[in-house]
């Protein structure tokens, strides 16, 4: 006859020896700052890796900003569901927008007849100041603004990742960088720098059309994010870029002429 392992005992819902769970918003918040710097330092070692990014992707995603950019950020929930961030975990694309702001901005400087010395000084100064430092101040006001009003549920645990922010900037400031200092390029000292009431036209168009694009780029970016509510209020901006474009165009006010002398003026009061 089998003999049979007694059964083990039934404990009763209100058994006195039941573990505390642990609380769910302090175990959120150290996986999240574990994740976090885990993200962070896994992205800045594949930055020195050539061979682990993925440029072919990176390229994919250029051309499609400008050709139909909404596929390039349903990319990022689609990443946010494979490996659990909104954020790229490749530097390709970064890697690529330094290499494409590099050649462009010494192009811009070429054309606008600047020296060596102020040459390096403007490729310094749309890299870190342009790119990066308004990047960084235009991720946060909307990293604010969409985890304080954005939000569906404020009591569910979803948030915008400032990682993301910056990357919609990104994504947004490549297309910007491509009209105003690729684009715009042979109508620039040929037709923009003058007097005539058509270079501020066609050099405000090419202002208008590339600070459009960017903030529409930036609202793609916050409208795919599932969690978010009310986005069209990123749409607001474009109100005062047309209503600018028009005035400046009244009053014949050339934008792409005086930001060049703007330009032109910091370079030669910075001392490097």
């Amino acid at each position: 006859m089998m003999h049979m392992p007694p059964s083990p005992p039934i404990l009763s819902n209100t058994s006195t020896f039941s573990l505390p769970e642990p609380s769910p918003s302090r175990t959120r918040t150290c996986m999240d700052r574990y994740t976090a710097a885990a993200k962070r330092s896994k992205f800045i070692k594949r930055l020195f890796k050539l061979s682990h990014m993925d440029f072919q992707f990176a390229l994919w995603q250029m051309y499609f900003l400008f050709v139909s950019p909404q596929r390039v950020f349903r990319d990022f929930v689609y990443r946010k569901q494979t490996k659990n961030q909104f954020a790229r975990d490749d530097p390709a694309f970064l890697v690529l927008l330094s290499f494409f702001l590099l050649v462009s901005s010494v192009l811009y400087g070429l054309v606008m007849k600047l020296s060596f010395v102020l040459l390096i000084k403007f490729v310094i100064w749309v890299v870190f100041i342009d790119c990066i430092g308004v990047g960084v101040i235009i991720a946060s006001i909307y990293w604010f603004i969409s985890n304080k009003f954005l939000i569906k549920n404020s009591k569910s645990n979803a948030d915008v990742e400032w990682a993301y922010c910056f990357d919609v900037h990104l994504n947004a400031f490549f297309p910007l960088l491509t009209i105003l200092h690729i684009f715009q390029l042979p109508f620039l000292m040929t037709i923009i720098d003058h007097n005539w009431y058509i270079s501020a036209v066609i050099g405000n168009t090419f202002w208008l059309a590339a600070i459009s694009y960017y903030f529409y780029n930036l609202f793609l970016g916050f409208n795919v994010l599932p969690f978010l509510t009310n986005t069209k209020i990123l749409l607001y901006p474009f109100t005062i870029l047309i209503l600018v474009y028009l005035l400046t165009i009244g009053f014949n006010i050339n934008l792409s002429r005086l930001l060049m002398n703007a330009y032109e003026y910091r370079l030669l009061s910075w001392s490097l």
